[in-house]
């Protein structure tokens, strides 16, 4: 099953400071929002709504990875 990668899932004990932290901090509140996008675009891939190459859905996989490590070590900084 497809499904979107949302950080309050893969970063369950973090949902308190994901919520947090995306009202009070504009930094914080920009890496989520280009997180999502790039989970929403591959989530449309995936499910054909958007169909594209595999070189182009790979290299978005890719960057959801990096932003999601920014995000990560983020959350355990702050």
């Amino acid at each position: 099953m497809i499904t979107k990668h949302q950080l309050i899932k893969d970063f369950p004990e973090f949902e308190t400071k994901i919520h947090e932290l995306k009202l009070e901090d504009t930094y914080f509140k920009k890496l989520f929002e280009e997180y999502d996008a790039i989970d929403h675009q591959i989530y449309k891939i995936e499910t054909e709504i958007e169909p594209t190459s595999d070189d182009v859905l790979n290299n978005l996989r890719m960057e959801r990875v990096h932003k999601k490590d920014e995000i990560y070590n983020y959350l355990n900084q702050n």
